[in-house]
């Protein structure tokens, strides 16, 4: 999420120039692009929010609003050039207005991440009452606006885009909340399923809540460090708020405090509060979101469920946090082919706020619009998931194969030993901090052979497809495992592994050879599941040793064409460090706070009955 504050304050800064020489007299400076005014705008309690407003300069009529809330910092002055991420929105033509959220910068009250919302009827504050607030203050207060005001943005600012459905107001529009999120226990941001994101939490949340300027944590000094080590020396994960943070990251100190599913977090599943679709809305999600993979996919579900007059869409494609505004020709190292960032700001945003809020163009008439990957086309469908896809079981058998053959009969298990000492890292090392490297931005799409042949890593490969392949809709996997402790995690990644002959490119440089796409086992889909909460997600309970249960292990909406002369392979492991902290895998009450003589090896077994559920495309 920080990479998208830098990046967007990155394209609002003032470009910078050299001097010509010999130069005597200062050169004319550039007209700004928009007018530039900074105020503060009252809430319902007093408090007040520091807005800019910026209208293209030149324009004349009245024109809509497009809003966008952030805890990141707005635009400390007049734009000399159209950012590249909203030019098309630009050349429709709108005032772009951008609110700091409370206790951001210069605006009052106390930032405090809550997504709770307040009770109906009550006079308390909450993201959605200051959405409110702004949009009724703007269409009263900015001159020579059309009454109509949409709201955008991603990550925080698409979260406070979304929240606004909750209580929207009459004047807004359209929104189109991109990498927004609805449960921080489950899937986004946080934890995956009850398992915290650990280095991913530990660089987002103290840049944005023990300094507003951004300032990154240092791990204890300046010098570059491999963050892999590091976190392994840490120990338990409540060292980290003992040691370092010292209660000054108020919302990792809450994750220590409550590793369950309880109040804390239930109360701000704020998705709960949503009504009937009034709003038209338009989703957008990455395939390769490493940052908040799942919130868009729920809250569009929850609004598709009361949504008569059509107004939900959701528009998914091979992103990774935010890159759909960015020229974007790959995932990864892998090529696509076209420029997905590109078309989507042309050709489906623009457009969307053009007819809602200009009456522009004709009203957007699909559903879900997806840039299948694998395909690399466009494809529109009446809903989602799509009908016609049929859910089709592939196989992990017992001797390391992969296929849609059900196991025979006696088929046995697999095994492995897990050494919390010793994790599955989840990308190469020697590991960077999360920001700024661009090896954090694309790990999900990163080749997995790193972690292929580890001797605590299963693989299961199979035979090269006869045909295309295509899986449209929910993936979901389901293990049939076991652990000789009382805790345990299990990572499932489904991986498309292209063909020894994939392309043809002699290595010339140092650093060539290791990113050559010959053999490259892409990740489609990755997941984790904690043991201790297969039961409860609201209690955790110690696992049976050596008991084979099922783990259902979802691993979310995806639309992928496995090609013709591709492999499919399935990992499984049981650790995936630092961006999913070590389970002791020794039961006990509160995770974070195990003792280190708590770390135990456990042998891992993998057993005949497990499968990936794929929907298959006929």
């Amino acid at each position: 999420m920080r990479m998208l504050k830098l990046a967007a304050l990155a394209a609002l800064a003032l470009p910078l120039t050299a001097a010509p020489a010999r130069q005597t007299m200062p050169a004319a400076q550039p007209e700004a692009a928009f007018t530039y005014q900074e105020v503060m705008v009252p809430m319902r309690d007093g408090a007040r929010l520091q807005t800019v407003i910026m209208r293209p300069r030149g324009a004349t009529g009245k024109l809509p609003i497009l809003l966008q809330r952030t805890p990141y910092g707005v635009p400390g002055g007049p734009l000399k050039t159209v950012p590249a991420s909203y030019q098309y929105l630009a050349a429709d033509g709108y005032i772009f207005v951008f609110q700091n959220m409370r206790g951001q910068f210069k605006s009052d009250g106390d930032f405090t991440m809550s997504m709770k919302l307040q009770p109906p009827g009550s006079k308390g504050v909450d993201e959605a009452s200051d959405a409110w607030d702004t949009v009724d203050w703007l269409v009263k207060n900015v001159p020579e606006n059309n009454g109509r005001v949409g709201m955008w943005g991603v990550s925080y600012p698409g979260y406070a885009s979304a929240v606004s459905l909750a209580r929207p107001h009459p004047a807004l529009k359209a929104v189109s909340p991109q990498a927004a999120w609805n449960d921080w226990w489950q899937n986004d941001d946080l934890h995956r399923w009850g398992a915290a994101r650990l280095s991913y939490a530990t660089d987002w949340l103290f840049s944005l809540q023990n300094n507003d300027q951004g300032e990154d944590f240092d791990y204890g000094g300046k010098a570059p460090v491999d963050t892999y080590d590091w976190f392994l020396k840490l120990g338990p994960v409540a060292n980290l708020d003992t040691r370092y943070f010292k209660g000054s990251v108020p919302q990792f100190t809450a994750m220590i405090e409550h590793p369950d599913y309880d109040a804390f977090w239930k109360d701000q599943h704020w998705t709960d509060r949503l009504g009937s679709t009034t709003v038209p809305t338009l989703h957008v999600a990455g395939f390769w979101d490493q940052e908040d993979p799942r919130g868009t996919w729920k809250i569009y579900e929850k609004m598709e469920a009361a949504d008569p007059k059509g107004l939900n869409m959701i528009v998914a494609g091979p992103w990774a946090h935010g890159t759909w505004h960015t020229t974007n020709d790959r995932v990864g190292y892998v090529p696509i082919g076209r420029d997905a960032g590109t078309e989507f700001m042309r050709d489906i945003e623009a457009p969307f706020f053009a007819y809602w809020l200009h009456g522009k163009g004709q009203q957007p008439k699909f559903e879900a619009k997806m840039l299948q990957s694998g395909s690399w086309q466009w494809k529109s469908y009446a809903k989602w998931p799509p009908a016609g896809a049929t859910p089709t079981d592939l196989y992990l058998h017992a001797d390391g194969s992969l296929s849609f053959n059900a196991p025979g009969a006696g088929e046995g298990c697999r095994d492995y030993v897990s050494d919390p000492a010793n994790p599955v890292p989840f990308r190469e090392r020697p590991m960077s901090r999360t920001y700024p490297s661009q090896e954090w931005r694309w790990w999900e799409a990163a080749d997995q052979r790193f972690a292929d042949h580890r001797p605590d890593v299963l693989s299961y490969v199979s035979e090269p497809l006869d045909a295309d392949l295509t899986v449209t809709g929910e993936i979901a996997a389901t293990l049939m495992a076991s652990t000789s402790g009382t805790d345990s995690d299990f990572v499932v990644k489904l991986i498309d592994v292209l063909p020894d002959d994939f392309e043809s490119r002699p290595a010339r440089a140092l650093g060539d050879y290791p990113a050559t796409l010959n053999g490259y086992q892409w990740p489609i889909a990755m997941e984790v599941r904690r043991g201790r909460y297969l039961r409860s997600f609201e209690k955790a309970t110690p696992l049976t040793p050596d008991q084979v249960v099922a783990w259902d292990v979802p691993l979310r909406d995806h639309d992928h064409v496995f090609r013709k002369g591709h492999r499919i392979m399935v990992q499984i492991q049981s650790s995936w460090f630092p961006v999913i902290d070590r389970n002791p895998q020794k039961f006990v009450p509160n995770i974070y706070k195990a003792d280190p003589a708590d770390f135990v090896k456990a042998t891992q077994r993998v057993c005949a009955g497990s499968m990936i559920r794929l929907p298959v495309m006929r």
